[in-house]
């Protein structure tokens, strides 16, 4: 597990966009609720504050100071 962090910021993430370019998005950055979670509702625009990593290896989204698993989002580059 202590490899995996030597190459995380909490202030960015690395994608690969549908044009196949590998690209780092800074945080803050949009993403759409993809399934309700929490206090989020399908379909609303949130802002992710940071990136972090949990215990099991996932990747996580600090939205509003709570964490969620970055599969319940949709990243937006526009």
């Amino acid at each position: 597990m202590a490899e995996l962090f030597k190459y995380c910021s909490p202030q960015s993430i690395m994608i690969i966009t549908w044009y196949n370019k590998l690209k780092e998005l800074y945080c803050p950055f949009n993403v759409q609720v993809a399934n309700d979670i929490g206090d989020l509702k399908k379909g609303e625009l949130v802002k992710v504050e940071a990136v972090k990593l949990s215990s099991s290896g996932i990747t996580v989204f600090i939205i509003a100071k709570k964490a969620y698993y970055y599969y319940h989002f949709r990243i937006l580059l526009h």
